[in-house]
């Protein structure tokens, strides 16, 4: 168990990996974000994008999961205040494999037994090259 003490500035923690799938990419879309470009392939092809891309929001949830299964699932979480400057910078595509990291920029003290982290998350596709970040905060009880 991970409690808010076990987290220091600095510290660079790796997410892992995902490869979307154009089905998945299709089906978000429908359900949340159903923009031609998100859709198909041919809508996409008459945007500027040239070929069909993922939701951001698709791209961000991508990095809740990976977040969630790299972090929250083995720690003391108590979710969380929000996010700041969430950036989409380049299209994420089917069969993109996205890497995660989770840098922490700040840990304060919040409320009784309750500690906030701040942090930045990023993914990047199998090039190497951002397709996303956020600032993100979270709380995390202390340790008894």
């Amino acid at each position: 168990m991970r409690y808010f003490e076990d987290f220091q500035i600095g510290q660079e923690i790796e997410l892992g990996g995902y490869t979307v799938t154009e089905a998945e990419i299709i089906e978000f879309a429908r359900k949340y974000d159903p923009q031609p470009f998100h859709l198909s392939h041919e809508g996409g092809a008459k945007s500027h994008f040239g070929g069909l891309i993922a939701s951001g929001w698709h791209t961000a949830s991508i990095c809740m999961r990976l977040y969630v299964d790299s972090i929250l699932n083995a720690s003391s979480s108590m979710g969380s205040p929000g996010v700041d400057e969430l950036r989409w910078k380049r299209p994420v595509r089917p069969g993109d494999t996205l890497s995660g990291k989770f840098t922490l920029l700040e840990t304060r003290p919040f409320r009784a037994g309750i500690g906030l982290i701040r942090g930045r998350a990023e993914l990047r596709n199998q090039e190497g090259k951002v397709v996303m970040t956020f600032i993100g905060q979270g709380m995390f009880g202390r340790r008894p």
